[in-house]
C-alpha cells in the first residue's frame, strides 16, 4: 500500500500496513538554526533536525568560515550569530621549508588578529639539500639550449597530458601560472584557491612533472594545493604540454600507418584437414587406410585429431625445418586424397597450417582468395567467356537446332619429281 514518508516529502509505494513509520532514506538538507549549515540526518519527523537539542542559535558542526589573518578555516564549532575569535591563534595545519625548499615539516598556522606571521624557529638545512643544490647548479650548468632542443621527448606524465586533452583551456591556464612562478627567483611557494579532487590531482601531477614539491592543505570545502620549489627544481620543462600532445598524436599516427603497410608472412601448411567426414568414422579406421600413404614419408609422423568444426586433422610433425614440412605434406596430399575418396571418408582434402591447440590459422583455400597481382590476373582472362563470331543470315533461321557441319576436302598437293643423283643435280643448280 502507498504510505506517506514522515518527513512529508513524497509517497512510498508497496509499503507493508503494519510499517508505521515509512522513511525515504535521504539527507535531510534543511537549513539549521544557524543560517549557514545543513542538516545531515537522514530521513526523519519535522522538528528532529539535529540542532533540536542545543541551545541558542548554533549548531555541532564546524564553522569552516575563511578567517581573514591566514585564510584559513575555522575548524572551531560553530559559534553563530557570532563572528570567528581571530584572537584565537589558528589550529588549521600548514608547512614550514628550510631555505632551500627541500626538508619540510608540518607546523599548526597559530595565526591570530594581532600577529599575521608568527615568528617560529627556522628548519635547517642539512647535508642532503647541500647534495641537492650541487646537483642544481651542475645541472642549470649543462642545460639545453631552448634554440636546439628539437627532439621529440616528452618531459610529462600521462596523467598529466590526459587530463589536457580532456580540459585543454583549464590546463592550459594553470600551466601558465606554474611557468610564471617558475621563472620568479624569489617566489618559493604559491598557493591555488580551492578547487574539485581531479583538478587537485592535475595540479600534484603537474608539480611532479616540473620538479615541485605539492601539498594538499584544509578539509573540504576549502582543500588547496600548494606548491614549493626544491633543490629538484631546475627551470620548467622546455615544452608546453599542447606541444608534447601534437608529438605523441603523429607518432600514433606514423606507427599505425607502418603498421598498416607491413605483410605479415604467412605460415607454411603442416597439415591436412578433411571436411565434411562421414558419421561414425573413427580414428583407428582412417589411419589404417592412410598407413601404406604415410609410408612414402618416413621422415615425417601424422596425429589425427578431430577438431570442433566437425572436421578432422592430420598433424605432421619431425622435419628440420617448416618448409621442409610443408614440402612433404604437400607432396602427400594427392595421395591422401586419392584414398579418402575412394574409401568414401570426407569430402574433401586440404592443406592447412594449425598451431599447438589444434587452432587451423591458414587453410589451403584461404591463399587462393588472397592471392593477387598475375595470378589474379591470369584467372581473370582465364575465366573470361570465348567471343564468338556473329551469327550470318543464312544461319540465323537454324539457330538452336542441330546443324551438320560438312568435313573441307582436303586439296591435292602435287608432287615434285626427286632426284636421283643429288650431286649431278646440285652442280646443274651451279651452273644456273
Amino acid at each position: 500500500m502507498e504510505k506517506r514518508c514522515i518527513c512529508g516529502k513524497q509517497t512510498l509505494k508497496n509499503q507493508p500496513c503494519w510499517f508505521e513509520e515509512p522513511r525515504c532514506g535521504t539527507i535531510c538538507g534543511k537549513k539549521l538554526k544557524c543560517g549557514t549549515h545543513l542538516c545531515t540526518k537522514p530521513c526523519h519527523k519535522p522538528g528532529e533536525c539535529e540542532d533540536a537539542g542545543i541551545r541558542g542559535s548554533h549548531c555541532s558542526q564546524p564553522c569552516l568560515k575563511v578567517r581573514k589573518s591566514c585564510d584559513h578555516v575555522d575548524t572551531d564549532v560553530c559559534h553563530a550569530p557570532f563572528p570567528c575569535n581571530e584572537d584565537k591563534p589558528c589550529q588549521a595545519k600548514t608547512f614550514i621549508t628550510c631555505e632551500c625548499q627541500h626538508r619540510k615539516q608540518e607546523v599548526r598556522c597559530m595565526a591570530s588578529k594581532t600577529n599575521s606571521w608568527p615568528e617560529r624557529q627556522p628548519l635547517k638545512c642539512d647535508d642532503e639539500c647541500l647534495r641537492l643544490q650541487r646537483n642544481a647548479r651542475l645541472a642549470a650548468a649543462l642545460n639545453i639550449d631552448p634554440t636546439t632542443h628539437t627532439d621529440d621527448h616528452v618531459p610529462y606524465s600521462e596523467t598529466t597530458l590526459k587530463f589536457f586533452r580532456d580540459h585543454p583551456k583549464w590546463a592550459q591556464t594553470y600551466e601558465r601560472e606554474f611557468r610564471v612562478f617558475s621563472t620568479e627567483p624569489s617566489e618559493k611557494r604559491l598557493r591555488f584557491k580551492p578547487m574539485k579532487p581531479h583538478q587537485r590531482a592535475f595540479l600534484h601531477s603537474l608539480a611532479e612533472d616540473f620538479g615541485l614539491d605539492s601539498e594538499s592543505q584544509d578539509p573540504e570545502p576549502h582543500r588547496h594545493v600548494s606548491i614549493f620549489k626544491t633543490p629538484r627544481f631546475v627551470s620548467a620543462p622546455l615544452k608546453t604540454l599542447g606541444q608534447c600532445v601534437k608529438i605523441r598524436t603523429d607518432a600514433a599516427q606514423a606507427s599505425q600507418s607502418q603498421t598498416t603497410n607491413i605483410i605479415v608472412p604467412t605460415e607454411p601448411f603442416n597439415a591436412l584437414v578433411l571436411s565434411a567426414p562421414r558419421f561414425g568414422l573413427t580414428i583407428e579406421e582412417l589411419e589404417s587406410s592412410l598407413k601404406l600413404d604415410f609410408a612414402t614419408q618416413p621422415s615425417i609422423s601424422f596425429t589425427t585429431s578431430f577438431l570442433p568444426s566437425d572436421e578432422i586433422v592430420l598433424k605432421g610433425s619431425g622435419a628440420w625445418t617448416p618448409q621442409a614440412l610443408e614440402a612433404s605434406v604437400t607432396a602427400l596430399k594427392p595421395a591422401v586424397a586419392q584414398t579418402v575418396a575412394r574409401q568414401g571418408f570426407a569430402k574433401a582434402v586440404s592443406l592447412c597450417h594449425v598451431d599447438s591447440s589444434l587452432n587451423v590459422l591458414r587453410r589451403e583455400a584461404d591463399a587462393s582468395k588472397n592471392e593477387g597481382g598475375w595470378s589474379s590476373v591470369v584467372g581473370r582472362s582465364a575465366a573470361r567467356p570465348a567471343v564468338r563470331p556473329a551469327a550470318s543470315a543464312e544461319n540465323a533461321s537454324v539457330r538452336n537446332k542441330f546443324v551438320l557441319l560438312k568435313k573441307e576436302s582436303k586439296k591435292k598437293v602435287e608432287q615434285q619429281p626427286v632426284e636421283e643423283d643429288w650431286e649431278a643435280a646440285a652442280d646443274k643448280l651451279d651452273e644456273e
